[in-house]
């Protein structure tokens, strides 16, 4: 038995995990997941049933991860350590982390489904401003650097860079030329093509 058991659907956000795993160097089983029959083991570990969900069968007993940034750092934490943040890169590497799962994320979805704050005060209250700063903010930090942790690719970059890839391909961030070079370079690694080529617009 594989030492990871990841719950896996193709048009979800299990394809960032995956993409993790290759990164790491690690297969997972693939425990497949429809929509209309989600399987008792994934309402076990995950009671909100959503992907991806991970468990790490570990020799103490299994470890159940949810949240695709969670995973993300908890398999470079387990077996990939060179995808770590070095101590000097750490501020720019949980910034952007936490970023993307937060602000980018939130924007995105929000104004998918029709709604932004209307005013300042609302943008005050909400905990991405705006679609635009969001956008403004990533934007920044992609015309001066190549990666999260400037030069260098580290896990960050699988969260930050499936956004990025996704919201590109999806239309639903805006094509700027810091992004679409952000996503070539993504692009080119072997652990991309190997699990997130299935989105590629």
């Amino acid at each position: 038995m594989s030492r990871y058991t990841l719950f896996f659907n193709p048009m979800s956000r299990a394809l960032i995990a995956k993409w993790a795993f290759a990164e790491v160097g690690v297969s997972p089983e693939l425990a497949i997941v429809e929509w209309d029959a989600k399987p008792a083991a994934l309402l076990a570990a995950n009671p909100m049933g959503k992907l991806p969900t991970i468990i790490h069968h570990a020799s103490e007993g299994d470890r159940v991860v949810t949240e695709a940034s969670a995973i993300c750092h908890y398999l470079a934490e387990m077996e990939a350590s060179d995808l770590l943040p070095h101590e000097e890169e750490k501020a720019d590497y949980f910034r952007w982390f936490f970023f993307a799962a937060g602000p980018i994320e939130t924007a995105i979805s929000n104004k998918a489904m029709g709604w932004e704050p209307k005013d300042a005060k609302q943008e005050g209250t909400v905990g991405f401003g705006s679609f635009t700063r969001v956008m403004d903010t990533l934007d920044n930090w992609f015309k001066v650097h190549d990666f999260v942790c400037g030069d260098r690719f580290t896990m960050a970059d699988v969260y930050v860079g499936s956004q990025v890839d996704w919201g590109l391909n999806f239309g639903t961030m805006e094509a700027r030329d810091s992004f679409k070079s952000y996503q070539q370079r993504i692009q080119t690694r072997e652990a991309y093509r190997d699990s997130m080529g299935t989105i590629e617009g």
